[in-house]
Protein backbone atom coordinates (compact mmCIF):
# COMPACT_ATOMS: atom_id res chain seq x y z
CA UNK A 1 0.00 0.00 0.00
CA UNK A 2 3.00 2.28 0.85
CA UNK A 3 4.68 1.09 -2.72
CA UNK A 4 1.02 2.40 -4.38
CA UNK A 5 1.00 5.10 -2.49
CA UNK A 6 4.77 6.70 -3.21
CA UNK A 7 4.09 5.52 -6.92
CA UNK A 8 1.10 7.57 -7.14
CA UNK A 9 2.86 10.69 -5.83
CA UNK A 10 5.55 10.18 -8.50
CA UNK A 11 2.76 9.81 -11.25
CA UNK A 12 1.22 13.37 -9.68
CA UNK A 13 4.28 15.33 -9.33
CA UNK A 14 5.58 13.99 -12.87
CA UNK A 15 2.42 14.98 -14.42
CA UNK A 16 1.88 18.43 -12.69
CA UNK A 17 5.61 19.17 -13.66
CA UNK A 18 4.28 18.13 -17.43
CA UNK A 19 1.98 20.55 -17.17
CA UNK A 20 3.92 23.37 -15.89
CA UNK A 21 6.67 23.13 -18.49
CA UNK A 22 3.29 22.79 -21.07
CA UNK A 23 2.45 26.09 -19.74
CA UNK A 24 5.80 27.21 -19.89
CA UNK A 25 6.45 26.16 -23.18
CA UNK A 26 3.27 27.81 -24.65
CA UNK A 27 4.19 31.52 -22.76
CA UNK A 28 7.65 31.28 -24.59
CA UNK A 29 5.60 30.32 -28.05
CA UNK A 30 3.37 33.41 -27.83
CA UNK A 31 6.23 35.53 -26.19
CA UNK A 32 7.85 34.81 -29.78
CA UNK A 33 4.65 34.65 -31.66
CA UNK A 34 4.10 38.67 -30.49
CA UNK A 35 6.99 39.91 -30.85
CA UNK A 36 7.04 38.85 -34.69
CA UNK A 37 3.46 40.41 -35.17
CA UNK A 38 2.95 42.65 -33.13
CA UNK A 39 6.30 44.19 -31.92
CA UNK A 40 5.84 48.01 -30.15
CA UNK A 41 9.67 48.81 -29.07
CA UNK A 42 9.58 51.73 -31.68
CA UNK A 43 6.43 52.94 -30.36
CA UNK A 44 7.56 53.00 -27.22
CA UNK A 45 10.71 54.41 -28.44
CA UNK A 46 8.41 57.51 -30.53
CA UNK A 47 6.28 58.27 -27.31
CA UNK A 48 9.69 58.96 -24.75
CA UNK A 49 11.76 60.78 -27.45
CA UNK A 50 9.29 62.54 -29.54
CA UNK A 51 6.20 63.26 -27.63
CA UNK A 52 8.11 64.09 -24.85
CA UNK A 53 11.75 65.40 -26.12
CA UNK A 54 15.00 65.00 -24.19
CA UNK A 55 14.55 64.08 -20.80
CA UNK A 56 16.98 65.15 -18.68
CA UNK A 57 16.69 65.08 -14.84
CA UNK A 58 14.30 67.69 -13.33
CA UNK A 59 12.57 68.22 -16.46
CA UNK A 60 8.98 68.03 -16.83
CA UNK A 61 9.95 65.93 -19.73
CA UNK A 62 11.19 63.35 -17.74
CA UNK A 63 8.59 63.40 -15.28
CA UNK A 64 6.06 62.79 -18.41
CA UNK A 65 7.52 60.15 -19.48
CA UNK A 66 7.75 58.09 -16.34
CA UNK A 67 4.53 58.84 -15.96
CA UNK A 68 3.31 57.59 -19.45
CA UNK A 69 5.85 54.37 -18.25
CA UNK A 70 3.77 53.50 -15.25
CA UNK A 71 0.58 54.20 -16.72
CA UNK A 72 1.40 51.91 -19.26
CA UNK A 73 3.09 48.79 -16.89
CA UNK A 74 -0.70 49.10 -15.22
CA UNK A 75 -2.27 48.65 -18.48
CA UNK A 76 -0.61 45.31 -19.09
CA UNK A 77 -1.60 44.58 -15.54
CA UNK A 78 1.94 44.78 -14.09
CA UNK A 79 1.95 45.85 -10.47
CA UNK A 80 4.44 49.35 -10.05
CA UNK A 81 6.17 50.94 -7.29
CA UNK A 82 8.05 54.63 -6.98
CA UNK A 83 11.30 54.98 -4.89
CA UNK A 84 12.75 58.58 -4.35
CA UNK A 85 16.10 59.31 -4.87
CA UNK A 86 17.01 62.71 -3.92
CA UNK A 87 15.66 66.09 -5.30
CA UNK A 88 17.03 68.91 -6.67
CA UNK A 89 16.95 72.51 -5.65
CA UNK A 90 15.76 73.18 -9.07
CA UNK A 91 14.32 71.76 -12.35
CA UNK A 92 15.00 72.89 -16.05
CA UNK A 93 13.17 72.58 -19.46
CA UNK A 94 14.73 73.56 -22.65
CA UNK A 95 12.69 75.16 -25.05
CA UNK A 96 13.73 76.24 -28.97
CA UNK A 97 16.54 77.99 -29.82
CA UNK A 98 18.02 80.11 -32.83
CA UNK A 99 20.67 82.46 -33.86
CA UNK A 100 22.13 84.07 -36.76
CA UNK A 101 24.56 86.74 -38.28
CA UNK A 102 23.20 89.51 -39.25
CA UNK A 103 25.36 91.73 -41.88
CA UNK A 104 25.46 93.20 -45.03
CA UNK A 105 25.55 90.06 -47.09
CA UNK A 106 22.07 89.06 -45.28
CA UNK A 107 24.11 87.13 -42.63
CA UNK A 108 23.09 83.37 -42.41
CA UNK A 109 21.46 80.99 -39.35
CA UNK A 110 24.05 79.59 -36.57
CA UNK A 111 24.28 76.19 -35.39
CA UNK A 112 24.51 75.81 -31.80
CA UNK A 113 23.89 74.66 -28.58
CA UNK A 114 23.58 75.35 -24.83
CA UNK A 115 24.31 72.77 -22.12
CA UNK A 116 21.66 72.06 -19.59
CA UNK A 117 20.87 74.12 -16.67
CA UNK A 118 22.44 77.17 -17.88
CA UNK A 119 20.95 80.48 -19.04
CA UNK A 120 18.06 81.64 -22.01
CA UNK A 121 18.44 84.70 -23.37
CA UNK A 122 15.75 87.74 -22.42
CA UNK A 123 14.17 87.06 -25.98
CA UNK A 124 15.72 87.57 -29.01
CA UNK A 125 18.95 89.34 -28.04
CA UNK A 126 21.08 91.06 -30.74
CA UNK A 127 24.78 92.50 -30.26
CA UNK A 128 28.49 93.30 -31.56
CA UNK A 129 31.21 90.63 -30.78
CA UNK A 130 34.29 90.91 -29.14
CA UNK A 131 37.19 88.25 -28.47
CA UNK A 132 37.02 87.86 -24.68
CA UNK A 133 40.39 89.98 -22.82
CA UNK A 134 43.31 87.62 -21.47
CA UNK A 135 45.18 90.38 -19.56
CA UNK A 136 44.10 93.25 -17.00
CA UNK A 137 45.33 95.76 -19.19
CA UNK A 138 43.09 94.24 -22.18
CA UNK A 139 39.39 93.96 -19.72
CA UNK A 140 40.15 97.46 -18.46
CA UNK A 141 40.72 98.81 -21.95
CA UNK A 142 37.81 97.01 -23.60
CA UNK A 143 35.36 96.90 -20.27
CA UNK A 144 32.75 99.52 -21.96
CA UNK A 145 32.59 98.12 -24.97
CA UNK A 146 31.74 94.61 -23.37
CA UNK A 147 28.00 96.36 -22.93
CA UNK A 148 26.01 94.43 -24.90
CA UNK A 149 28.15 92.52 -26.97
CA UNK A 150 28.76 88.79 -27.31
CA UNK A 151 31.59 87.14 -26.39
CA UNK A 152 33.99 84.81 -28.22
CA UNK A 153 36.06 82.30 -25.13
CA UNK A 154 38.91 80.31 -25.99
CA UNK A 155 39.24 76.49 -25.76
CA UNK A 156 36.93 73.77 -27.22
CA UNK A 157 33.29 72.44 -25.91
CA UNK A 158 33.93 69.46 -24.30
CA UNK A 159 30.00 69.82 -23.10
CA UNK A 160 30.25 71.32 -20.14
CA UNK A 161 29.47 74.95 -19.33
CA UNK A 162 31.69 77.71 -18.14
CA UNK A 163 31.66 77.18 -13.74
CA UNK A 164 30.20 80.63 -13.04
CA UNK A 165 29.64 80.04 -9.17
CA UNK A 166 32.09 81.65 -6.48
CA UNK A 167 34.33 78.64 -6.86
CA UNK A 168 35.00 79.33 -10.26
CA UNK A 169 35.62 83.51 -9.92
CA UNK A 170 37.72 82.30 -6.95
CA UNK A 171 39.64 80.00 -9.49
CA UNK A 172 40.04 82.34 -12.40
CA UNK A 173 40.66 85.26 -9.73
CA UNK A 174 43.63 83.01 -8.59
CA UNK A 175 44.97 82.63 -12.50
CA UNK A 176 44.77 86.53 -13.33
CA UNK A 177 46.87 86.45 -10.11
CA UNK A 178 49.77 84.37 -11.34
CA UNK A 179 49.30 85.84 -14.60
CA UNK A 180 49.92 89.06 -13.33
CA UNK A 181 53.35 87.64 -11.55
CA UNK A 182 54.46 85.65 -15.21
CA UNK A 183 53.73 89.39 -17.18
CA UNK A 184 55.92 91.19 -14.62
CA UNK A 185 58.75 88.42 -14.67
CA UNK A 186 59.01 88.40 -18.35
CA UNK A 187 58.68 91.97 -18.10
CA UNK A 188 61.69 91.99 -16.11
CA UNK A 189 63.69 89.75 -18.20
CA UNK A 190 63.36 91.50 -21.40
CA UNK A 191 64.21 94.81 -19.65
CA UNK A 192 67.37 92.83 -18.79
CA UNK A 193 68.17 91.66 -22.17
CA UNK A 194 67.28 95.21 -23.70
CA UNK A 195 70.02 96.64 -21.10
CA UNK A 196 72.39 93.69 -21.97
CA UNK A 197 72.04 94.04 -26.10
CA UNK A 198 70.55 90.27 -25.62
CA UNK A 199 67.96 88.70 -26.76
CA UNK A 200 65.86 86.06 -24.60
CA UNK A 201 66.52 82.08 -24.66
CA UNK A 202 64.07 79.85 -25.97
CA UNK A 203 61.61 79.08 -22.42
CA UNK A 204 63.10 81.89 -20.52
CA UNK A 205 59.90 83.99 -21.32
CA UNK A 206 57.21 82.10 -20.01
CA UNK A 207 53.34 81.66 -20.97
CA UNK A 208 50.50 83.28 -19.53
CA UNK A 209 48.14 80.23 -18.31
CA UNK A 210 45.06 80.13 -20.19
CA UNK A 211 41.63 79.52 -18.86
CA UNK A 212 38.45 80.48 -21.12
CA UNK A 213 36.61 82.98 -19.64
CA UNK A 214 39.44 84.03 -17.79
CA UNK A 215 37.52 87.41 -16.58
CA UNK A 216 33.82 85.71 -16.40
CA UNK A 217 33.06 87.63 -13.25
CA UNK A 218 34.26 91.08 -14.73
CA UNK A 219 32.70 90.71 -18.29
CA UNK A 220 29.46 89.67 -16.50
CA UNK A 221 29.55 92.89 -14.54
CA UNK A 222 30.31 95.00 -17.45
CA UNK A 223 26.74 93.78 -19.34
CA UNK A 224 27.75 90.79 -22.24
CA UNK A 225 24.95 89.26 -23.75
CA UNK A 226 26.93 85.88 -23.54
CA UNK A 227 29.62 83.51 -23.84
CA UNK A 228 30.32 81.67 -26.95
CA UNK A 229 32.87 78.63 -27.21
CA UNK A 230 34.10 76.75 -29.99
CA UNK A 231 32.71 73.18 -30.79
CA UNK A 232 32.99 70.16 -32.83
CA UNK A 233 29.86 68.99 -35.02
CA UNK A 234 27.95 66.95 -33.84
CA UNK A 235 27.57 69.68 -31.08
CA UNK A 236 27.90 67.71 -27.46
CA UNK A 237 25.62 69.94 -24.66
CA UNK A 238 25.50 68.13 -21.13
CA UNK A 239 24.71 70.25 -17.73
CA UNK A 240 25.86 72.47 -15.06
CA UNK A 241 27.23 69.83 -12.67
CA UNK A 242 29.33 71.77 -10.66
CA UNK A 243 26.43 73.83 -9.37
CA UNK A 244 23.39 71.43 -10.14
CA UNK A 245 23.00 70.63 -6.41
CA UNK A 246 23.55 74.05 -4.79
CA UNK A 247 21.14 76.25 -7.03
CA UNK A 248 18.62 78.11 -5.78
CA UNK A 249 16.25 79.98 -7.74
CA UNK A 250 17.15 83.30 -6.69
CA UNK A 251 20.81 82.31 -7.54
CA UNK A 252 21.06 81.25 -11.73
CA UNK A 253 23.25 81.86 -14.31
CA UNK A 254 22.50 84.72 -15.62
CA UNK A 255 23.64 85.03 -19.37
CA UNK A 256 24.16 81.98 -21.92
CA UNK A 257 26.84 79.67 -22.52
CA UNK A 258 26.57 78.86 -26.45
CA UNK A 259 28.80 75.99 -27.66
CA UNK A 260 29.03 77.30 -31.59
CA UNK A 261 29.54 74.98 -34.96
CA UNK A 262 33.64 75.62 -34.83
CA UNK A 263 33.59 76.01 -38.53
CA UNK A 264 31.23 79.12 -37.81
CA UNK A 265 33.13 80.15 -34.85
CA UNK A 266 36.20 80.06 -37.38
CA UNK A 267 34.19 82.47 -39.45
CA UNK A 268 33.26 84.88 -36.40
CA UNK A 269 36.36 84.80 -35.17
CA UNK A 270 37.96 86.07 -38.67
CA UNK A 271 35.43 88.79 -38.89
CA UNK A 272 36.11 89.81 -35.42
CA UNK A 273 39.86 90.30 -36.31
CA UNK A 274 39.86 91.77 -39.94
CA UNK A 275 36.95 94.83 -37.44
CA UNK A 276 34.38 93.82 -39.77
CA UNK A 277 30.67 95.19 -38.87
CA UNK A 278 28.48 92.74 -38.03
CA UNK A 279 25.90 91.48 -35.36
CA UNK A 280 24.83 88.02 -33.85
CA UNK A 281 21.56 87.53 -32.35
CA UNK A 282 20.47 84.57 -30.64
CA UNK A 283 16.95 83.95 -28.97
CA UNK A 284 17.33 80.82 -26.59
CA UNK A 285 14.42 79.65 -24.40
CA UNK A 286 16.16 77.71 -21.64
CA UNK A 287 13.55 77.44 -18.23
CA UNK A 288 14.12 76.59 -14.96
CA UNK A 289 11.63 75.08 -12.54
CA UNK A 290 10.91 75.80 -8.98
CA UNK A 291 11.95 73.50 -6.55
CA UNK A 292 12.70 70.94 -4.66
CA UNK A 293 11.61 68.52 -8.15
CA UNK A 294 11.90 65.10 -6.62
CA UNK A 295 14.44 62.36 -8.81
CA UNK A 296 12.47 58.75 -8.39
CA UNK A 297 13.46 55.17 -10.17
CA UNK A 298 9.74 53.43 -11.51
CA UNK A 299 9.91 49.97 -10.76
CA UNK A 300 7.00 47.49 -12.65
CA UNK A 301 6.66 44.22 -10.80
CA UNK A 302 5.55 40.79 -12.20
CA UNK A 303 5.40 39.29 -9.07
CA UNK A 304 6.51 35.79 -8.81
CA UNK A 305 4.05 32.78 -7.80
CA UNK A 306 6.76 30.63 -6.09
CA UNK A 307 9.24 32.71 -4.94
CA UNK A 308 8.29 36.01 -4.74
CA UNK A 309 11.13 37.21 -2.97
CA UNK A 310 13.75 36.19 -5.44
CA UNK A 311 14.35 38.81 -9.02
CA UNK A 312 15.72 38.84 -12.41
CA UNK A 313 15.91 42.01 -13.22
CA UNK A 314 15.86 44.18 -16.91
CA UNK A 315 16.41 47.84 -16.93
CA UNK A 316 18.15 50.90 -18.51
CA UNK A 317 17.62 54.55 -17.49
CA UNK A 318 14.83 56.88 -18.88
CA UNK A 319 16.73 60.05 -17.98
CA UNK A 320 18.67 61.74 -21.12
CA UNK A 321 20.59 64.98 -22.41
CA UNK A 322 18.14 67.04 -24.09
CA UNK A 323 19.81 68.97 -26.57
CA UNK A 324 18.27 66.26 -28.60
CA UNK A 325 15.55 63.39 -27.57
CA UNK A 326 17.39 60.77 -25.91
CA UNK A 327 16.37 58.44 -28.90
CA UNK A 328 19.41 56.42 -28.13
CA UNK A 329 20.75 57.05 -25.07
CA UNK A 330 18.85 55.61 -23.34
CA UNK A 331 15.56 55.59 -25.02
CA UNK A 332 17.05 52.30 -27.41
CA UNK A 333 17.55 50.63 -23.45
CA UNK A 334 14.26 51.53 -22.13
CA UNK A 335 11.62 50.98 -25.03
CA UNK A 336 13.19 46.96 -25.78
CA UNK A 337 13.07 46.44 -21.89
CA UNK A 338 9.37 47.89 -21.89
CA UNK A 339 7.90 45.52 -24.30
CA UNK A 340 10.30 42.60 -23.17
CA UNK A 341 7.77 43.24 -19.85
CA UNK A 342 4.67 43.50 -22.22
CA UNK A 343 4.98 40.38 -24.28
CA UNK A 344 5.68 38.40 -21.09
CA UNK A 345 1.92 39.94 -19.66
CA UNK A 346 0.53 40.00 -22.83
CA UNK A 347 1.45 35.76 -22.98
CA UNK A 348 0.00 35.65 -19.90
CA UNK A 349 3.38 35.00 -18.35
CA UNK A 350 3.60 33.58 -14.21
CA UNK A 351 6.83 33.03 -13.23
CA UNK A 352 7.90 31.89 -10.43
CA UNK A 353 10.50 34.48 -9.51
CA UNK A 354 9.47 37.92 -9.37
CA UNK A 355 10.35 40.15 -13.18
CA UNK A 356 11.33 44.09 -12.32
CA UNK A 357 11.46 45.81 -14.58
CA UNK A 358 13.62 49.08 -13.78
CA UNK A 359 13.67 52.64 -15.41
CA UNK A 360 16.32 54.61 -13.55
CA UNK A 361 16.28 58.12 -12.98
CA UNK A 362 19.81 60.66 -13.02
CA UNK A 363 21.99 57.98 -14.91
CA UNK A 364 23.86 60.93 -16.83
CA UNK A 365 24.45 62.76 -13.39
CA UNK A 366 25.64 59.79 -12.31
CA UNK A 367 24.28 56.45 -11.55
CA UNK A 368 21.80 58.28 -9.00
CA UNK A 369 19.42 55.86 -9.13
CA UNK A 370 20.29 52.57 -9.97
CA UNK A 371 22.99 53.67 -6.76
CA UNK A 372 20.47 54.03 -4.30
CA UNK A 373 18.09 51.44 -5.57
CA UNK A 374 21.02 49.59 -4.31
CA UNK A 375 21.66 50.71 -1.27
CA UNK A 376 18.40 50.64 -0.35
CA UNK A 377 18.03 46.94 -1.24
CA UNK A 378 21.11 45.49 0.33
CA UNK A 379 19.44 42.47 1.83
CA UNK A 380 17.77 42.02 -1.66
CA UNK A 381 20.95 41.45 -3.37
CA UNK A 382 22.05 38.01 -2.59
CA UNK A 383 18.66 37.19 -4.18
CA UNK A 384 18.89 38.47 -7.40
CA UNK A 385 19.77 36.04 -10.25
CA UNK A 386 20.76 38.32 -12.83
CA UNK A 387 20.47 42.28 -13.39
CA UNK A 388 20.31 42.74 -17.60
CA UNK A 389 20.93 46.41 -18.59
CA UNK A 390 20.59 48.04 -21.69
CA UNK A 391 22.30 51.15 -22.20
CA UNK A 392 24.90 50.35 -25.53
CA UNK A 393 23.01 51.42 -28.17
CA UNK A 394 19.91 50.42 -30.35
CA UNK A 395 22.26 46.90 -31.85
CA UNK A 396 20.47 43.47 -31.81
CA UNK A 397 21.12 40.97 -28.79
CA UNK A 398 22.30 37.87 -30.40
CA UNK A 399 24.81 35.87 -27.95
CA UNK A 400 25.70 35.33 -24.55
CA UNK A 401 28.86 34.35 -22.91
CA UNK A 402 28.08 32.42 -19.00
CA UNK A 403 30.27 31.39 -16.55
CA UNK A 404 30.79 27.34 -17.12
CA UNK A 405 28.57 27.20 -13.92
CA UNK A 406 25.94 28.82 -15.47
CA UNK A 407 26.23 27.32 -18.52
CA UNK A 408 23.46 23.96 -18.16
CA UNK A 409 20.89 26.44 -17.17
CA UNK A 410 21.44 28.89 -20.08
CA UNK A 411 21.99 26.09 -22.37
CA UNK A 412 17.89 25.55 -21.23
CA UNK A 413 16.52 28.28 -21.10
CA UNK A 414 18.62 30.06 -24.81
CA UNK A 415 16.98 26.86 -26.90
CA UNK A 416 13.93 29.00 -27.78
CA UNK A 417 15.91 31.90 -29.13
CA UNK A 418 16.87 30.42 -33.07
CA UNK A 419 12.91 30.15 -33.53
CA UNK A 420 12.44 33.62 -33.35
CA UNK A 421 14.23 35.48 -36.19
CA UNK A 422 16.81 33.14 -38.94
CA UNK A 423 18.40 36.57 -39.63
CA UNK A 424 19.72 36.69 -36.30
CA UNK A 425 21.09 33.01 -35.25
CA UNK A 426 21.58 33.25 -31.84
CA UNK A 427 25.12 32.16 -29.81
CA UNK A 428 25.68 30.99 -26.37
CA UNK A 429 29.47 30.68 -25.17
CA UNK A 430 30.94 29.18 -22.23
CA UNK A 431 33.15 31.92 -20.89
CA UNK A 432 37.14 30.80 -21.50
CA UNK A 433 38.62 33.69 -19.52
CA UNK A 434 39.62 33.72 -16.10
CA UNK A 435 36.91 35.30 -13.51
CA UNK A 436 37.68 38.85 -13.31
CA UNK A 437 37.79 40.33 -9.31
CA UNK A 438 34.61 42.08 -8.68
CA UNK A 439 34.83 45.57 -9.48
CA UNK A 440 35.67 48.07 -6.41
CA UNK A 441 34.00 51.24 -8.47
CA UNK A 442 31.49 52.21 -10.50
CA UNK A 443 31.66 53.01 -14.06
CA UNK A 444 29.58 52.65 -17.52
CA UNK A 445 25.85 52.53 -16.71
CA UNK A 446 23.15 51.37 -14.06
CA UNK A 447 25.01 47.70 -13.96
CA UNK A 448 27.69 49.53 -11.98
CA UNK A 449 26.60 48.80 -8.07
CA UNK A 450 25.21 45.59 -8.67
CA UNK A 451 28.01 44.36 -9.95
CA UNK A 452 30.51 46.32 -7.02
CA UNK A 453 28.15 44.08 -4.91
CA UNK A 454 28.66 40.49 -6.42
CA UNK A 455 25.29 40.48 -8.41
CA UNK A 456 25.41 39.02 -12.19
CA UNK A 457 24.90 41.52 -14.68
CA UNK A 458 25.59 39.81 -17.61
CA UNK A 459 24.43 40.99 -20.64
CA UNK A 460 23.54 40.58 -24.61
CA UNK A 461 26.30 40.18 -26.81
CA UNK A 462 24.45 43.27 -29.25
CA UNK A 463 26.77 43.39 -32.68
CA UNK A 464 25.83 45.64 -35.56
CA UNK A 465 24.87 42.43 -37.65
CA UNK A 466 23.67 43.68 -40.59
CA UNK A 467 25.87 46.34 -40.96
CA UNK A 468 23.86 49.59 -40.53
CA UNK A 469 27.46 51.56 -39.40
CA UNK A 470 25.91 52.74 -36.44
CA UNK A 471 28.26 55.11 -34.45
CA UNK A 472 27.57 55.75 -30.37
CA UNK A 473 30.35 58.42 -30.49
CA UNK A 474 28.07 60.18 -33.27
CA UNK A 475 25.16 60.26 -30.88
CA UNK A 476 26.92 60.35 -27.39
CA UNK A 477 25.19 63.38 -25.23
CA UNK A 478 24.94 64.93 -29.20
CA UNK A 479 22.56 66.92 -30.68
CA UNK A 480 22.21 63.90 -32.74
CA UNK A 481 20.74 61.63 -30.46
CA UNK A 482 16.96 61.00 -31.91
CA UNK A 483 14.43 58.66 -32.37
CA UNK A 484 15.30 58.43 -36.44
CA UNK A 485 19.04 56.43 -35.04
CA UNK A 486 17.55 53.32 -33.55
CA UNK A 487 17.12 50.61 -35.75
CA UNK A 488 13.97 48.93 -35.73
CA UNK A 489 14.49 45.47 -36.48
CA UNK A 490 17.46 45.45 -34.13
CA UNK A 491 15.00 47.20 -31.12
CA UNK A 492 12.10 44.67 -31.75
CA UNK A 493 14.37 41.29 -32.38
CA UNK A 494 16.18 42.55 -29.07
CA UNK A 495 13.16 42.85 -26.78
CA UNK A 496 11.75 39.38 -27.89
CA UNK A 497 15.17 37.54 -26.63
CA UNK A 498 15.44 39.94 -23.35
CA UNK A 499 11.60 38.68 -22.79
CA UNK A 500 12.33 34.76 -23.52
CA UNK A 501 15.46 34.94 -21.25
CA UNK A 502 14.02 36.57 -18.52
CA UNK A 503 10.99 34.99 -18.29
CA UNK A 504 13.06 31.48 -18.78
CA UNK A 505 15.17 32.59 -15.95
CA UNK A 506 12.69 33.50 -13.79
CA UNK A 507 11.39 30.32 -14.18
CA UNK A 508 14.27 27.50 -13.13
CA UNK A 509 14.25 26.02 -9.74
CA UNK A 510 17.04 27.76 -8.22
CA UNK A 511 18.86 31.00 -8.33
CA UNK A 512 21.93 31.41 -11.06
CA UNK A 513 25.00 29.46 -9.37
CA UNK A 514 27.69 32.98 -8.69
CA UNK A 515 30.57 30.20 -8.87
CA UNK A 516 33.25 31.66 -10.75
CA UNK A 517 31.59 35.11 -11.39
CA UNK A 518 33.84 36.78 -10.31
CA UNK A 519 37.70 35.67 -8.72
CA UNK A 520 38.38 35.54 -4.87
CA UNK A 521 41.19 38.33 -5.23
Amino acid sequence: MKVKTLITGLLLILFHSSILVSQESKVIDKIIETGQTDNRSMNHLDVISNRFGGRIAGSDALDNAYDWCDSQFRSWGMETYREEVTELPVGFNRGPWSGRLLDDQNGMSLHFATPSYTSGTKGAQRGTVLIEPKTREEFERMKGALNGAWVLISGTNTGWPIDWSATGDSIRASIIEENIAITKSNNEIRQAHRDAGTTPEEGEILPLKEEPALFYKEMVEAGILGIIQSSAVPIRALYDRKNIEKMSFDNLPSVPDIKLDEHQYEIIEQLVREHRYFQLEFDIRNHFRMGPVKLYNLIGVIKGSKYPDQYVMMGGHLDSYDVATGGVDDGSGVSPTMEAARLIMEAGGKPKRTILVCLWTAEEFGLWGSKKWVENHKSDLPRISNYFNRDSGPTVATGLTVPPSMLKDFEKICEPLNRINPDFPFTLKEREREARPKPTTASGSDHAYFAMNGVPTLSFDIPDYKGYNFNYQEIWHTERDTYNKSIPEYQEHSATVTAVVVYGLANIDHLLSRDGLYSEE
